[in-house]
């Protein structure tokens, strides 16, 4: 599970939980990258070229490699070949322009775990930056359980107790960022931002708003929305006595 830490003042810790080396010779795309994943608190190591890419990963421990294949000093799927000779688990997600099938074959072949063509939308990065950090952390992927309450990402389905809970959708797509980053602090700017991908038009008064309803409908719950003033809201879950 998700572990917590036992005060608000120890929330900034899991800022530095999931650390990504981003291996992109573009460094506006780069910038762009490191920005969006920085918001969603993940820590970010940034190189230019596949020979400083290479050494990074034998120096460091990473929980994810987002990997482009067009790199001066050393091609991409040459620093995936020495990552996997050296028999090094982690998850590495291929970002390239290349588009064929070939390509794609030969990359997955090599030890990739999951292939993005660019352009691509940074919502469907960091997804899938989520999906190969939970395989690689031994994660239940869909199902995330907080005490007594259990959310089915893919059927969007709360539960407190194996009782459903009616949640609108924007009640619903505040719940899901929170319980994704539980243990972590989410700003208001993130989760309008998180209902503006699915077409939503929001307001930061009307986050409180949601916010307010979900303290009252996951009342039942062991868990708590807290909030952290001039920063946002933390799903925390209850101190286990």
């Amino acid at each position: 599970g998700i572990k917590l830490k036992k005060t608000i003042r120890t929330y900034a810790l899991y800022n530095v939980l999931m650390h990504v080396l981003l291996v992109e010779d573009d460094p506006i795309l780069a910038d762009g990258i490191k920005r969006s994943l920085r918001q969603s608190s993940y820590t970010i190591d940034w190189v230019s070229n596949g020979s400083d890419a290479d050494r990074r990963i034998t120096d460091q421990s990473y929980d994810a490699v987002v990997l482009d294949l067009g790199l001066p000093g050393m091609d991409g799927l040459e620093v995936l070949r020495r990552l996997r000779k050296r028999n090094s688990p982690v998850p590495v997600l291929i970002l390239t322009a290349r588009d064929s099938v070939q390509d794609k074959v030969t990359g997955l072949d090599l030890g990739a775990d999951d292939y993005l063509v660019k352009p691509f939308d940074l919502a469907e990065l960091e997804a899938r930056i989520r999906a190969l950090i939970r395989r690689g952390t031994g994660g239940t992927g869909s199902i995330l359980e907080f005490a007594n309450l259990r959310y089915d990402m893919d059927g969007r389905r709360v539960t407190i107790d194996g009782q459903a809970v009616e949640l609108s959708a924007r009640e619903l797509a505040v719940f899901e960022l929170l319980s994704m980053r539980a243990g972590r602090v989410v700003s208001k700017d993130q989760l309008i931002d998180h209902l503006c991908e699915r077409g939503e038009a929001v307001y930061l008064n009307a986050i409180e708003v949601y916010v307010h309803r979900l303290r009252k409908k996951l009342e039942g719950s062991l868990v708590t929305i807290r909030t952290i003033r001039g920063l946002g809201y933390l799903l925390e879950k209850p101190r286990v006595v």
